[in-house]
């Protein structure tokens, strides 16, 4: 599936739904006039497979692309071979569970790089996705997984280590976390010129296709020197996220924006309304 255009949404069930139930999320995201919504299985995958169709059939109805974001805890650079064998579990649940949801995207945290060396964390975490993405072809698992930029400098994540690991794998692509990006830098990363150099990047590294296949999350967030704090509201942030949409807006950018505010609707409408207003 290509989109035609870039979508805007929220991650997990909208507040204002009436059940939280992420049928109920789908209807409730179309009565806001927005266009997509992550499905979060960030405490485990706790939907069933006659649930997971229930909603693939409301998403089509309603005209709403899904994602998927897995579980939180993934560490494909454990020292533990048995947490490892976990990690890779949740993202291939993600993965079949969200498939028959009708979700395009399996959204991940990848790694920590604990006391090793950057190489060498990029090197095994490319093996086991690999290997993930090998078994899910097999399987006819049709969803593309989507390492995510990280928002702290303990963790793997950064915008070249992402981009370099899709670039080397097939069926995978980046989840550009801009707020992670900007909290890791400790402030940096927040200027026009700089989205527009993440974007080139993209564009160099991976294709032109990509930046029409993109899955970018977005909020306000607090940070310091150790990278992320928590998110925030939009307006009571500093990132700059008009320059933000500008950039995608000028290089044409297709797929998802993501809310991942402390207010998923309401900052996904004003993300939205001022991208539709430049």
């Amino acid at each position: 599936m290509k989109y035609k255009e870039l979508l805007f949404g929220t991650a997990g069930i909208p507040y204002s739904s009436i059940k939280g139930t992420t049928i109920e999320g789908i209807r409730r995201v179309k009565e806001l006039g927005l266009g997509c919504m992550e499905i979060e299985f960030v405490r485990g995958v706790k939907m069933g497979v006659t649930s997971a169709r229930e909603v693939q059939k409301t998403a089509a109805m309603e005209n709403i692309a899904l994602s998927v974001h897995a579980p939180y805890y993934i560490n494909l650079n454990s020292s533990e071979e048995e947490k490892i064998d976990a990690s890779i579990k949740r993202i291939y649940e993600s993965a079949f569970i969200g498939s028959i949801c009708g979700a395009r995207s399996i959204i991940f945290h990848p790694a920590y790089y604990q006391k090793d060396k950057p190489e060498d964390v990029f090197f095994k975490v490319r093996q086991k996705l690999q290997e993930l993405t090998s078994r899910m072809k097999e399987e006819g698992i049709n969803t593309i997984l989507r390492p995510e930029t990280t928002g702290k400098p303990t963790q793997f994540g950064n915008l070249n280590e992402i981009l370099n690991l899709c670039s080397q794998l097939e069926n995978v692509l980046p989840c550009i976390d801009f707020a992670h990006l900007h909290a890791r830098s400790n402030g940096k990363e927040n200027s026009y010129q700089e989205f527009v150099a993440v974007l080139e990047k993209v564009e160099t590294l991976l294709s032109r296709e990509a930046l029409e296949d993109m899955h970018v999350h977005v909020s306000g967030i607090e940070y310091g020197p150790k990278g992320e704090k928590n998110h925030l509201l939009l307006e009571e942030s500093d990132l700059k996220y008009a320059e933000l949409l500008q950039a995608l807006k000028d290089f044409r950018v297709k797929g998802l924006v993501i809310s991942e505010s402390p207010d998923n609707e309401g900052d996904a409408i004003i993300l939205k309304k001022t991208y539709h207003s430049l």
